[in-house]
């Protein structure tokens, strides 16, 4: 019997070892979350229909590029919009050579409908909605990168709503609100296109260069920039550009902070194996000509090629050592795929978590204070077993969490106070069920197991019960009903252990050192 209870207690006395050692310090080993430890809260959606139109886009010009090879002339080419391209004033002798490019290039994605000459393509439903799932799921990922080089320790970053476009993004301990959300939400596209003519003053003077002066139907286009050389001033101009890029950011291997040749902040980038071949490619076959570095359709800068460049570039304008700083994280990180729009955003300051600390500590403490009194006010010396099992609970419980790095949230707190309730209870239960016991006449050590053993199953089915409970709210809920669930689940868990095993084991330590006929209780 004693080597049995000896090795009860050792067992309880490392898993209290292992709890402990789990959460020290706590300041470090407890981590806290958004509503504790202050930050930004926000809900962002994915313009999907940007992705589709990218796609569309691209569609569209490998289309103009092989018709071009095979020297297929057809009038305009249009996006009608996100999902739909049209091609107008198809040659009625080059027809069949038309639908073998298009079964080619497009029949695995579109569903063509004809009128007369002129031919739309629609992207076909499933395709469609692959495209807008893969958009949500890359814009997450770079999101997540973009938030990891912020140096935002615990961030969230998690799919968010029914609509599967909407993204949640939980930055705890951040100041800077408008610098992250910039950050964040930046499409950072990097593009670098050849310069046909520019700059100009404005729009409307490339815009006659075009055939017909329609942009949606050429091969080119004009992206607005910004130039100070002359006037000192920032001027917008313009510059007429190809439309498909040379190199783009896909192509970036790294992008770091530096300084130009006039001391001022700059962007170096450097090109993986395939961006370095296409960039010596377009280099070489171009010396002379204006190369235009566009980041999210604005020409940054358009400097003269003067010899082949392969691996390595750079990026200057009117920037900040932040802004160069934080352009060169945002292309490291990658472009996201479509543009994003805020839906709510809810800033948590960091007085107002402690706040929120205090008070969730002040009425933990508080309740447990009173459970204490009760305890020993109604079972007397018995309810310092209960006092002890209880408090053994929570420490095991913020070992759990300590272990699998769960994040603390005030549901969470409300969590804690709840399993406190949960341990009296089923301390209520036992301590019923052996007063009941000893009304019968049993002896105190016979009392004492009977209770033990035959409220275990009514404790066992409640927990359970109640694990499945937070199971399904950590399955279908948001964050702060997911730190509730958290909480609750290894405290169910943790309060089976202490409710059953060590307190019964302490019953069994006081029986075992004398012989008991009456039983504080």
């Amino acid at each position: 019997m004693r080597t049995n209870l000896r090795w009860k207690f050792v067992l309880i006395i490392l898993l209290t070892g292992l709890a402990a050692w789990a959460i020290y310090p706590p300041s470090e080993r407890v981590r806290l979350g958004l509503d504790l430890r202050g930050g930004v809260h926000l809900i962002l959606r994915v313009q999907t229909d940007d992705a589709l139109r990218v796609e569309t886009e691209a569609s569209m010009e490998q289309l103009r590029e092989e018709f071009e090879l095979r020297d297929i002339t057809v009038g305009s080419m249009t996006v009608l919009d996100a999902t739909q391209l049209r091609i107008e004033d198809v040659p009625q002798d080059r027809e069949t050579e038309f639908l073998e490019v298009t079964d080619e290039q497009l029949q695995a994605s579109y569903a063509a409908s004809v009128d007369g000459r002129s031919y739309t393509f629609t992207l076909l439903p499933n395709v469609e909605q692959f495209l807008r799932d893969e958009s949500v799921r890359q814009a997450l990922q770079t999101i997540e990168r973009r938030v990891n080089e912020l140096g935002v320790t615990e961030p969230m970053v998690a799919p968010h709503g029914g609509t599967g476009d909407q993204i949640l993004v939980q930055l705890p301990g951040v100041s800077d609100v408008g610098r992250a959300k910039e950050i964040i939400r930046s499409t950072a596209l990097l593009e670098l296109k050849l310069v046909e003519e520019g700059p100009a003053p404005s729009r409307e003077a490339l815009a006659r260069l075009l055939p017909g002066g329609d942009e949606a139907s050429s091969d080119m286009e004009v992206v607005a920039g910004v130039d100070n050389v002359l006037s000192g001033t920032p001027n917008t101009v313009y510059y007429l550009v190809r439309r498909v890029a040379a190199v783009t950011g896909r192509d970036l291997r790294s992008a770091r902070q530096t300084l130009d040749e006039n001391n001022q902040p700059a962007v170096s980038f450097s090109l993986n194996r395939d961006g370095a071949r296409k960039f010596g490619q377009v280099t070489s076959q171009n010396i002379g000509r204006q190369l235009a570095v566009i980041l999210d359709n604005q020409v940054q800068t358009a400097p003269t090629i003067q010899s082949r460049i392969t691996d390595e570039g750079e990026i200057t304008g009117q920037f900040t050592q932040q802004e160069a700083a934080d352009l060169a994280l945002k292309l490291r990180s990658g472009a996201l795929p479509a543009s994003l729009t805020y839906l709510e955003e809810r800033t948590v300051g960091p007085t107002l978590g402690v706040d929120s600390i205090r008070a969730g500590v002040t009425a933990s403490l508080t309740g447990l204070a009173l459970v204490a009194f009760f305890m020993l006010v109604y079972y007397k010396l018995a309810g310092i077993n209960a006092i002890l099992a209880l408090a053994l609970n929570l420490v095991i419980l913020l070992g759990f969490m300590a272990y699998i790095d769960a994040v603390l949230t005030l549901p969470g707190i409300a969590g804690f106070i709840l399993i406190i309730g949960m341990g009296v209870d089923s301390n209520v239960l036992i301590f019923e069920r052996i007063k009941e016991e000893l009304r019968t006449g049993k002896t105190v050590r016979a009392a004492v197991a009977a209770g033990f053993n035959r409220v275990f199953i009514t404790i066992l089915d409640t927990h359970v019960a109640s694990l499945i409970a937070a199971a399904c709210l950590f399955q279908f809920g948001s964050g702060p009903i997911k730190g509730f669930a958290t909480t609750l689940f290894f405290g169910l868990i943790s309060n089976v252990f202490t409710a059953v095993f060590v307190s019964r084991s302490l019953f069994e330590l006081i029986l075992s050192q004398r012989r008991v006929s009456r039983l504080s209780i």
